[in-house]
């Protein structure tokens, strides 16, 4: 296995209070409620942590199939982003949830080729992504919830591998005008992007084969 393609991190890393906390949860149900909304009946769940978007998707009936790098995770296959041991378009929902900022840069076409490949229709990708968020909100009575949301990317900022991340969105050279260049590259229409106000950590792409 190549080196930069081997498990980062424990089994129990997936697990500890400081992984689980709010925005992580957010970005659970976020994944689950794309699925629910696009109802694919074959997923690929790439990069399984604890399992339990899988569980869960399982839970509400889904035909779920994992793959991941490290087998200590007991994902249905195991293997990497990079080269899906699976034909082309075996299934409708591929959900690559803040796995791909763990290969190099350099490896980022090549894992998106392999999901164009992979998924007959609907891809689900999020990432980290760097910055300061300014979040206001205001509820009153028989008022309608308001809310004022910016976040500035760390633009200035270069990315420093740190043992699990190669590279972070909005960071120096990796601004989101990228990434969306080189998704399209690949061949994917990009149905809705962005970033969820209760989950500013991560930047989701809902992506769509061209017919």
């Amino acid at each position: 296995m190549n080196e930069t393609h081997r498990p980062q991190v424990l089994p129990d890393h997936y697990k500890k209070v400081g992984y689980l906390g709010t925005d992580r949860w957010v970005s659970y149900g976020n994944q689950v409620r794309e699925i629910l909304y696009c109802q694919p009946e074959r997923v690929l769940e790439v990069g399984i942590g604890n399992g339990i978007v899988c569980d869960a998707l399982g839970n509400l009936g889904f035909s779920v199939t994992t793959l991941d790098i490290d087998p200590a995770l007991r994902p249905t296959v195991v293997g990497s982003v990079t080269k899906m041991p699976f034909p082309a378009a075996s299934f409708d929902f591929l959900l690559v949830a803040e796995v791909l900022e763990h290969l190099p840069f350099e490896d980022f076409s090549r894992a998106l080729s392999e999901i164009h490949r992979v998924t007959a229709r609907y891809a689900y990708v999020t990432l980290p992504h760097a910055g300061a968020v300014f979040l206001d909100v205001c509820e009153l009575p028989l008022l309608p919830h308001l809310q004022l949301f910016f976040k500035l990317p760390f633009f200035w900022s270069r990315h420093v591998f740190n043992g699990e991340h190669y590279w972070e969105l909005g960071k120096r050279g990796y601004s989101v005008r990228r990434i969306r260049r080189e998704i399209l590259r690949a061949g994917f229409h990009i149905v809705k992007s962005g970033i969820y106000s209760q989950d500013p950590a991560h930047y989701y792409f809902l992506l769509t084969k061209h017919e």
